[in-house]
This record gives C-alpha cells, structure tokens and sequence, in this order.
C-alpha cells in the first residue's frame, strides 16, 4: 500500500505509541493536519502560540518520561518555537519537532514563509533533519525519536517540505535502527569505576552532588540506595531537585548562586566530590578559579563525555548511562570489605550541622505584607509536597526551589539553563496532559506570566484545572534585586506599572480569579482553590513584599563560600 508523506508521519507518530501532538497549523503543515482529523489514535492539542507548543510538549516528556512530540508550520511558526526548543536542548529534554517547511522546489527562493530552518535550529537540537525525498520520511522519524532519547536527551527537529507530505511511496516503519555514527557509551569503565569506589571508602568529608541526569535517566533509587548506604550528604542543582528527597537529614538543600549555606559550603571544603549528572555550570559552582581553590578529589560520572572536565578538571571521570554505573559502583561497594571512616564522618557531620545552625533560608513574616517564601511554604503544606509544581523564571523560581520541599523525581519542572521566562503556564498544561489526574501549581510572577498568557484559552479549551500562584511584587523581581545590589539602587526599566486586573483577566477567559492581599488569607485561600475549586483553574494574584530578595546568593564571579546572607531579623 502506498501512503502520502502526511500519512507515513501519522503512522510513524502511532508507531511510537505518541499519546498528544501539541502544535499550531499553517500553510506548508496543512496535508499533515488533514491526516490528524482522520485518525484518533493520539490527541492533538491546540495551543495559541507555537511556544507554548514546544514547551508543553517539553513538560510533557519531562514529567513522564516519554518523548514530547510538536508541530509548527514554516517560517514565522518554527522560528516562534526557537525558543522552546532552545530551551530543551539546555536542560536535556527529549523531544521531537515536526516543522513544515516550503515545497523543496522552491527552497532557497524567499518563497513565503520560507526560513532556513534546519541552519536557524542548528545550534539549539541534538540533532536535525531536512526530509528531500518522501522515501526517507519513515526512516528520519525512527532515528529522531532514537536519538532524542538516547545517550544524552535532547530536542530533534525533522523538517518538512509541504510537497514531500503529498508525495507517495510505501510504508514500512523500521523496528529498530543503528547508526554508524551515533552509538552511545551506556557501560562505564570498570577501571574508573573500582577508582571511584577507593576514593569514596577513603573520603574523610565527602558530598555527592547529584544534577538533572539524575532525574532524565530514572536513576533516583539507585541514588539513595549508594547515598544512605555510605551516609554521605548530599545536595541537588536546580535540576536535580527531588532526585534525593528533600526531606531526608542526609539532604543539605540545593548549591549554587542561591543555595543553602550548608550545601555550598560543603561542597567547597569537602575532599571527595562525587558528582553524578550535573555539569559543573556558573550558577552552580561559581567562579571556577574559587572553586579550585581547595584541593579535593572529583569522581563525574556523566552520560555526555563532552561535559566532564568542560568547566573543572576531574580526577577520574566516568562516562556511561547513570543506572548502569550506580548499578556497577554498588556492586563493588556491597563486595568492598572496607567502610567509610565512621569517626571522620561524625566529625564532618558535626561542621555541616553548625552550617546548617545558620539558617540561611529564614525570611520574617510580618501581619502586614505578604513574604513571598511564606507564600510557597503554605503551598507546600496546602499539597502535602506531593504537587507538580512549574515555574516560571525569576526569584518566584528560586523561592520555589527553596521552599518546596520535592521528595520524588519529576515534580519540579522549570527551565534551568536557558532561563526562559514565559514557560510556567505551558508547562503546567504539558504536565497535567502527562499525568492527568495530578494537582499541578504553576508559581509564576507578574512578568513572566505575561509571556504565554494567552494559553489561558488552551488551558480553558481543555479544562485544565493548573492552580496559577502569581507572586506579584509589581517589579521584574531579579532584575531588581541585581540593580539594588549590584547598580547602585537604580531600577532602570525593572518597574511594571502597567499591569492587567488579573482577576478580571482570568475571568474573563472563563476561570477563576483571586487577589490576596494580607498574609492571613493566604492559607485559607489556597485551601480553598485546591477544595471548592478542585477542577477549576485558579489565578491567585498574592500582592506579595517589593522589597524581598533572594538569600542566600553568590555574587557573579565569585566563590562558593562568599556568600551574600539574609539581612539580621
């Protein structure tokens, strides 16, 4: 049987067991959209701009594990979504992008709604394609899905012209594939493995600083099994968040620019690091000069061998698929006859208590305004922690990370490398697609959401009931915050005084809306949209403190240990 372009791409998509396609149609994706309406194998969802398109389905696969799928039309929708997309390939998303593209005959000849799609997207995917011949359709989308979930995830984009998806051949999606070129490491090296296993018996004050491969690769059991069984501490990046419960004695709260002083601290004076998934970025170690400063070992253990030793030389780096390593490391550790240093750890127990006495975390919490950490911290209690939570990006972002206390894998979802404002509210809509029967609360900030509010329509079309908690603080929130500290208190462009009725607004797409203005309605306000609003979307618009700043935090350029602490209260 001989099928067109747009109905291989249908029967490769339901080949892949792909369960929502989220997109926006145009001109050179129309064949395509015609096959959508005649199949009911997987949703397609509308969303209102194609942004929200690519981040959604990036929530998506990074709530569930599954890979993303979305569609954008040529030129203005496929550079649209290059934000999206950026945004995946920062933080390792798997995800495929289908994008339309002009007739390949007029290719190169500023036809309309023509852009280079695959030399635009080049830099910011895994890996892309431009689909010249119908034949090769069904082989391109074996190998996008393959290689976005293999080795290190990531965004693939297959591009395709209007008239390749009206062109016809025969059908045969391949059960497998292999490429010459791309075969992923997934066994670590026994050698380094047996390295690593010496230096963590030898460790005197160790810390295991675990990153956002942890959660990608689904190996947060094996993490606490090899964490609780050596005794060691144990801090998360961003990403990494609920990859260690939070609320474990072992966890010592997130590193980096703003995190815990005891995570920092300890990460700067121990002698063992062992490092698994994460990259060693700015904002978590700082400047690595500083970091450099005490001379420690370092075991990386990383599926990307381009990320060991990128930003700080490693003493016995690994490369292979977390699982299999922590599966291998564990093993050796169970045969070792030798333990950990019992009397040395107490003793490093001991210094990361006295860090942990200075509370780096505590804000005060007055009868008149609103602190936004109270306001995350209710939420918290209000969800009993077991909530999806997105973000936006900004200090609503850090003070989540901060507050909500994420004790399993996949809850947290915000956008860590690229630092996207905008994705909070399509995240949310992704994440409650993935698992739909779960409490998802987007924590956004006045600015940021306005970035993709008009996916309160899509969210309406859906009926998705997101609980929206806007702390609004009537500023650019970081932005402020770096112009107070760092540009001598002048807020150039930071101040947003033009804002929409948020209540009205959300109403006036058909949900509901609420303004809460004094801390003693925060509570009962929250309890009330996760109670009598249950399957409703909710925008609480909490008027919170202008003048709240994030603490702790690291200053750009400087060390781990200088930290810049909450004022006295």
């Amino acid at each position: 049987m001989q099928l067109t372009g747009a109905e291989i791409l249908i029967r490769c998509l339901q080949e892949e067991k792909v369960e929502y396609v989220f997109g926006y149609p145009g001109g050179s994706v129309l064949y395509i959209y015609d096959e959508l309406f005649k199949q009911d194998k997987f949703k397609h969802i509308l969303v209102r701009h194609e942004q929200a398109a690519v981040h959604a389905a990036d929530a998506y696969s990074r709530s569930s594990n599954k890979i993303g799928v979305c569609i954008v039309t040529s030129g203005p929708g496929v550079t649209n979504a290059v934000t999206g997309i950026a945004t995946a390939h920062m933080d390792s998303s798997p995800m495929v992008i289908i994008s339309g593209q002009v007739p390949t005959h007029y290719i190169g000849q500023d036809a309309f709604q023509e852009c280079d799609t695959v030399g635009i997207t080049r830099p910011c995917v895994k890996h892309n394609f431009l689909v010249k011949d119908v034949r090769d359709l069904a082989v391109t989308l074996k190998k996008a899905f393959y290689i976005a979930k293999t080795g290190r995830p990531g965004p693939v984009l297959v591009d395709i012209p209007k008239d390749i998806t009206n062109q016809k051949c025969e059908f045969e999606y391949p059960k497998t594939i292999s490429m010459r070129s791309y075969n992923p490491v997934v066994k670590g090296h026994s050698g380094q493995i047996k390295k690593a296993v010496q230096l963590l018996l030898e460790a005197k004050r160790p810390v295991i600083y675990t990153g956002g491969g942890v959660i990608l690769s689904d190996a947060a059991e094996r993490l606490i099994q090899l964490a609780q069984g050596l005794g060691f501490p144990v801090t998360n990046t961003l990403m990494g968040l609920g990859g260690y419960p939070a609320t474990d004695k072992q966890f010592v709260g997130m590193l980096g620019m703003h995190g815990t002083y005891e995570a920092n601290m300890a990460m700067q004076h121990c002698d063992v690091l062992l490092a698994i998934g994460a990259r060693f970025d700015d904002r978590v170690i700082g400047n690595p000069v500083h970091f450099g400063e005490v001379a420690r070992k370092i075991i990386h253990i990383d599926i990307d061998p381009s990320s060991i030793s990128k930003r700080v030389k490693v003493d016995v780096p690994i490369v292979g698929n977390l699982p299999d390593v922590l599966d291998e490391l564990q093993k050796l550790l169970d045969a070792s006859t030798g333990n950990p240093d019992a009397k040395a750890l107490a003793q490093w127990w001991k210094q990361i208590d006295e860090w942990r006495g200075k509370k780096s975390l505590k804000y005060k919490q007055g009868k008149e305004l609103i602190m936004p950490q109270y306001v995350v911290e209710k939420l918290y209690e209000v969800t009993g922690g077991d909530a999806f939570v997105t973000s936006d990006v900004g200090q609503h972002q850090m003070w989540a990370a901060q507050y909500y206390k994420f004790d399993k894998p996949r809850r947290w979802i915000n956008s860590g490398g690229l630092g996207t404002m905008g994705v909070g509210l399509p995240y949310a809509m992704g994440v409650r697609f993935a698992n739909p029967k779960a409490t998802v609360a987007c924590i956004t900030g006045e600015a940021s959401i306005q970035m993709n509010i008009q996916e309160l329509s899509t969210a309406k079309q859906f009926r998705l009931p997101i609980k929206i908690i806007n702390l609004n603080n009537r500023y650019l929130g970081m932005v402020r915050q770096w112009q107070q500290m760092f540009h001598g208190n002048r807020y150039s462009e930071s101040y947003v005084d033009a804002l929409p009725d948020f209540v009205k607004l959300a109403e006036s797409y058909g949900h509901v809306g609420m303004r809460i203005e004094r801390p003693a309605d925060v509570e009962p306000a929250l309890r009330e949209a996760f109670t009598k609003h249950k399957n409703d979307l909710v925008f609480m618009d909490f008027l919170t403190d202008q003048t709240a700043n994030v603490y702790p935090m690291v200053a750009a350029g400087k060390g781990l240990s200088e930290m810049i602490l909450a004022e006295e209260l």
